[in-house]
C-alpha cells in the first residue's frame, strides 16, 4: 500500500486577482497622465522671446492677466494667498513655478508675482514666453 502524503492537484489560474491587477494599473495611469496635463489656466498673449527655452513641467503655474489678477489652477489669488499656497506645498526650496503674464500686464503686478513666490522660498523660477522667428 501506497501513501500519499500530498494530494496531486491540477494547476489553475486566478482570474480575479489578474483582473484586480490590471484596474490597479489603470487608474495608476489615469492619474500618472492627469498630472501631466498642463494647467490651461487663462487665455493669455505672451511676450516674445527669440532665447525662449522649453521647461520641464512646472509643479504651478501662475497666470498674471492685463489688469494684474493672479490666478492659480482655477482659482484667482492675492499674493499673500499665493505666498501661503507655496509655502504650504512641503518644500519650497524644490518646488518650480512657472509665471506666465500677458504681455501688456503691468511690470508692478509681475514683480508682486515674484515677491510672493520669493518670500515663500521658491527658488526655482521660470518666465513664460512663446519663441519667436
Amino acid at each position: 500500500m501506497k501513501m500519499r502524503y500530498f494530494e496531486e492537484k491540477r494547476g489553475r489560474v486566478e482570474i480575479i486577482p489578474m483582473i484586480d491587477v490590471m484596474l490597479f494599473l489603470l487608474v495608476f495611469f489615469i492619474i500618472v497622465t492627469l498630472q501631466m496635463i498642463p494647467d490651461t489656466g487663462l487665455s493669455l498673449l505672451l511676450p516674445g522671446s527669440a532665447s525662449a527655452d522649453h521647461l520641464p513641467h512646472p509643479e504651478f503655474t501662475i497666470n498674471v492677466g492685463k489688469d494684474g489678477t493672479i490666478m492659480v489652477k482655477g482659482q484667482t489669488m492675492t499674493p499673500e494667498a499665493l505666498t501661503a499656497l507655496l509655502a504650504g506645498d512641503g518644500n519650497p526650496a524644490k518646488t518650480t513655478v512657472t509665471i506666465a503674464a500677458d504681455q501688456d500686464t503691468p511690470f508692478q503686478a509681475f514683480v508682486h508675482v515674484i515677491d510672493a513666490c520669493r518670500k515663500a522660498g521658491v527658488t526655482d523660477i521660470g518666465v513664460a514666453a512663446r519663441p519667436e522667428g
